[in-house]
């Protein structure tokens, strides 16, 4: 069984109750194993996958997510286009706990995570945009039939973790301009555009950053995720019917097309192999 759609949960999001006439399926990638056995069916009568980032139980902390197996698991899947769920604090007084943001740019502040698929190849993708805009439109428009206070664009800024930001960081962030901060959005993006998958996400903002003075403590943050699952879940459930059958017409489906930089011919078999999910259209 395959599946269009993938749902990416993060902190908060984590078991399936959105997927109907659901199964099961465990799937060993060239770069190891998902971080959880990834879950087929129905959302809305749309094909879909669901892999929660963290693993079961939230076993994996941000830096020890093994983002390449799970990107690349489902594209073996079929999949062509992920909404994922992250869990952020606000830099912004106008961003309030519990609203919802829909990011229009990263900055990667992560120095620990394996980044790219192409360590055997030179690949250079096009990055400047690295959101969907189709995806971004279909989660606002089912953001605002849900009623939830929302932020469309803005910057999330993905720090390695797991600890939390200083005062002093957090006070930069907000000097570069950035609006929110989260631990898990790098690499996840930056391989969904290798894979030539579209990808867009849900920021749930749990708190204030440390910016402003107040103590961040785990307790709060926790209690803030529970109470965003609940719209989280109401805005997916708009949001699936509304994403566009995936053709060939957008561009995040061709960010390889011109960024495979080694010559084919000197391309090894075994890599060629190992990449076929990603590449096999472009060097076969």
């Amino acid at each position: 069984m395959n599946a269009e759609i993938a749902l990416i949960g993060g902190s908060g999001v984590s078991d399936t109750a959105l997927i109907k006439n659901a199964s099961t399926v465990s799937i060993s990638t060239p770069f190891g194993f998902p971080s959880s056995p990834i879950v087929l069916g129905q959302v809305q009568g749309r094909a879909c996958a669901f892999l929660a980032r963290h693993g079961p139980g939230h076993r994996f902390p941000p830096s020890r997510v093994d983002y390449r197996a799970n990107i690349y698991a489902l594209k073996t899947l079929g999949v062509t286009t992920i909404i994922a769920i992250s869990a952020v604090g606000s830099l912004r007084e106008g961003i309030k706990p519990l609203d919802i943001v829909i990011p229009d740019q990263i900055y990667d502040r992560t120095k620990l995570r394996s980044n790219t698929f192409f360590e055997d190849i030179c690949v250079h993708v096009s990055f400047t945009d690295p959101f969907c805009a189709d995806i971004s439109e279909c989660l606002r428009q089912a953001t605002q039939n849900v009623g939830c206070n929302l932020k469309l664009g803005g910057t999330y800024v993905c720090i390695e973790g797991p600890q939390f930001s200083t005062r002093a960081e957090s006070n930069v962030y907000r000097h570069l301009g950035f609006d929110v901060i989260g631990m898990t959005a790098m690499p996840e993006t930056k391989l969904a555009r290798e894979a030539e998958m579209c990808f867009g996400m849900l920021a749930t903002v749990t708190d204030y950053d440390v910016w402003r003075e107040q103590e961040v403590t785990i307790e709060t943050v926790i209690s803030n995720v529970k109470k965003n699952e609940a719209n989280t879940r109401k805005i997916l459930k708009e949001a699936v019917p509304l994403l566009p059958e995936r053709g060939e017409t957008c561009e995040c489906r061709h960010a390889l097309r011109n960024a495979i930089v080694t010559s084919r011919e000197v391309i090894p078999a075994a890599v060629k192999e190992k990449l076929g999910p990603l590449i096999e259209k472009y060097v076969a």
